[in-house]
């Protein structure tokens, strides 16, 4: 896929950068609401990006997703992407953040 390793590459490298939490998402999804949920019952940050309204988060989406626009697709400030991961995944991978009560929607 064309591009897509400076997509990856850039949109990782912002997460890092600015700390965030980058939670690519849909509005009619259930597990992204449930994502949403245990990020928030963490008290961490976190920045939604709503890929049906924003083509280049859509791209990134598929780009790490073999070409599946699979949400939610969660980019980790360390480097690590986690897709639909289940309550239990996405809790252990957000340990290692320092809480914050604030939530972005952007």
């Amino acid at each position: 896929m064309s591009g897509c390793l400076n997509l990856v590459a850039t949109a990782k490298a912002n997460a890092h950068t600015s700390g965030d939490i980058l939670v690519y998402s849909t509005t009619w999804c259930g597990d992204c609401r449930r994502a949403r949920r245990v990020i928030a019952e963490a008290g961490l940050t976190y920045r939604e990006i709503d890929i049906e309204r924003n083509a280049e988060a859509a791209r990134l989406v598929e780009c790490l997703n073999d070409g599946l626009r699979s949400v939610p697709t969660i980019l980790l400030p360390d480097g690590r992407t986690l897709v639909e991961p289940t309550n239990a995944t996405l809790a252990a991978a957000l340990r290692s953040f320092p809480s914050d009560p604030r939530q972005t929607l952007s």
